[in-house]
């Protein structure tokens, strides 16, 4: 029988989604599922995004260009010189989603056995990336007691040698929520600059910053064109999932020269989506406004929720929409299928990402959770209740 890859039996399942099909089967039996699992946000789309495509009349839906269509790209460049960040739009690639732009940059930067140092727990895909690519991740690790904050630089440099090629940090973090402030960047900037790598910074959640603090991008400092490459999208900030657009922004023209040319064997981002996303920057401030104060609330509710929960233990986040809950039990993933197969308050039951997922360190994050509050107040409040009632019956099998 034909074999499958090496790389393939490596490829390791998203525990975002690996429980969909027990959130499935409990929908059969006529539960219903609050889902807590995945970063999909409820808030509506910009209705000038909708009304682009709705009211659009192009005759031929042809191929843009690989690096996305230079109307658009000028106008992601206006958007970024408004967050006092300057690039002009041939410092930017448009890309099928944040995590094409993701394998771009490991592509073009990074041969097979090289490393990537990342902060864990840290967005499940980049595991996923990482094996895609033949490189290594090479975890430094944060505390839910620190609130997930960036670790010392010196666990930075104990970790880098002669493969190592960059620094990946996610900011505003998934799926920890957790902010890097002004002095942190610093800080990495300082060490990728002494160790001559690169920097990249997935920062599609940027808008997403609460009580008065506010996001830092890494193209802000000075002297780091060479080394920094941000990894951006529309998916979260309009929240436009289903659009997969993203991009990369850089300033060395020799890595955006490589990442064309990946850009180009899959040649073009989608026309349409481009068509929406470009429509969406025209969405006042006014939208952001109402989605931070929402999330805010959101954010308190389940906080407060959480913590009256007997053993449960969480960090406050300062960004994005996801936090870390630690819990008293030894297994989520098996809690977690549970709940799905075996649990339920009055017909209705949670779906949390086991966060072991979340990390590459073996053995780490197995009693945590990753929870979305991607809900409204009253499903967060039903949620928490749901938890707390599981665990109990959980550690009375």
């Amino acid at each position: 029988m034909p074999k499958i890859s090496i790389k393939g039996h490596a490829m390791p399942q998203s525990p975002i989604r690996k429980l969909v099909p027990f959130a499935e089967d409990a929908k059969k039996r006529g539960t219903n599922v609050f889902h807590l699992n995945i970063g999909q946000p409820d808030i509506k789309t910009p209705k000038v995004a909708l009304d682009a495509i709705k009211n659009n009349t192009l005759d031929v839906l042809a191929y843009s260009r690989s690096e996305g269509s230079e109307e658009y790209r000028i106008k992601i460049a206006d958007y970024y010189r408004q967050h006092n960040v300057a690039v002009t739009h041939n410092d930017i690639i448009v890309t099928t989603g944040g995590s094409e732009a993701l394998l771009f940059t490991f592509g073009s930067i990074m041969d097979e056995g090289d490393e990537v140092i990342i902060p864990e727990p840290f967005y499940a895909n980049y595991n996923g990336f990482s094996t895609a690519s033949g490189i290594n991740v090479v975890p430094v690790m944060s505390t839910i007691e620190d609130g997930f904050a960036l670790p010392a630089i010196e666990e930075f440099e104990k970790l880098i040698t002669k493969n190592t090629k960059a620094i990946l940090i996610c900011n505003p973090g998934n799926p920890t929520g957790y902010l890097y402030s002004k002095d942190e960047i610093k800080k990495l900037a300082q060490i990728v600059k002494k160790h001559d790598l690169f920097l990249i910074a997935d920062e599609v959640y940027r808008e997403f910053a609460y009580d008065g603090l506010t996001h830092h991008s890494i193209l802000a400092e000075n002297d780091l064109d060479q080394n920094a490459i941000v990894i951006d999208s529309v998916s979260k900030r309009y929240s436009m999932c289903g659009a997969r657009i993203g991009c990369i922004v850089s300033r060395n023209k020799e890595f955006m020269a490589t990442a064309l040319k990946f850009a180009q064997a899959r040649l073009s981002p989608p026309t349409y989506a481009q068509i929406a996303s470009e429509a969406a920057l025209e969405t006042p401030q006014s939208y952001f406004d109402d989605v931070i104060k929402e999330y805010t609330s959101r954010r308190n509710t389940l906080i407060t929720e959480l913590r009256k929960i007997d053993g449960v233990k969480v960090a406050t986040p300062k960004g994005a929409f996801y936090c870390i809950a630690e819990l008293p039990i030894d297994n989520a993933d098996d809690f977690a299928q549970w709940l799905l197969e075996n649990f339920n308050v009055n017909g209705n039951t949670i779906m949390v990402a086991p966060a072991a997922g979340f990390y590459s360190t073996p053995g780490v994050g197995l009693n945590q959770i990753r929870i979305a509050y991607v809900l409204k107040n009253e499903d967060l409040i039903a949620s928490a209740h749901i938890l707390k009632e599981a665990l109990i019956a959980y550690k009375k099998q």
